[in-house]
């Protein structure tokens, strides 16, 4: 099982931590894009067709492979 963590790389395997707007948690998701320098903030695109941006690393977790 994949720790959790709140550094993740483009193309990360995720998993939505908590409830998100349209997105269950434990919802499996794909980092399409990491941003920022004080705050890092990522845009996942979740495996039930929603596409979600500036979301905290805590509200995500890894997942295996």
């Amino acid at each position: 099982m994949a720790k959790n963590s709140d550094t993740f790389r483009k193309g990360s395997k995720v998993l939505a931590a908590i409830d998100l707007r349209g997105v269950p948690s434990g919802t499996e998701g794909v980092i399409r894009m990491v941003a920022g320098i004080t705050w890092t903030r990522y845009r996942v695109d979740f495996a039930n067709g929603v596409t979600l941006g500036s979301i905290d690393g805590s509200h995500l977790r890894g997942r295996a492979a």
